[in-house]
């Protein structure tokens, strides 16, 4: 059964992204997990908040750039498409 997105979930997401920039990172961490019911999301994480990268270094938070087309952070399913300069594969 495919959930379907509300505003309020869009929110939330936003919210949660916002939130998650708070939280101070390791540098040099590992690749995160992808949570069940998530999609990867390129091209909208912010320089050092992205969960991993297509070829470019493969761990979380290190990123350099914004918005980097490579560099993804985890979306539920469906999240991504909502969100201007957002793709589910890696771009360059």
């Amino acid at each position: 059964m495919k959930a379907k997105l509300t505003s309020f979930s869009i929110a939330t997401v936003v919210g949660g992204l916002a939130l998650a920039g708070a939280i101070p990172r390791v540098s040099h961490a590992g690749p995160v997990a992808q949570p069940n019911d998530s999609e990867k999301c390129y091209g909208i994480a912010k320089a050092g908040k992205n969960d991993c990268a297509a070829g470019i270094h493969s761990c979380a938070g290190q990123s350099t750039r914004n918005s980097d087309k490579e560099s993804f952070v985890y979306l539920p399913v469906g999240a991504c498409s909502k969100i201007a300069g957002g793709s589910t594969s890696p771009r360059k």
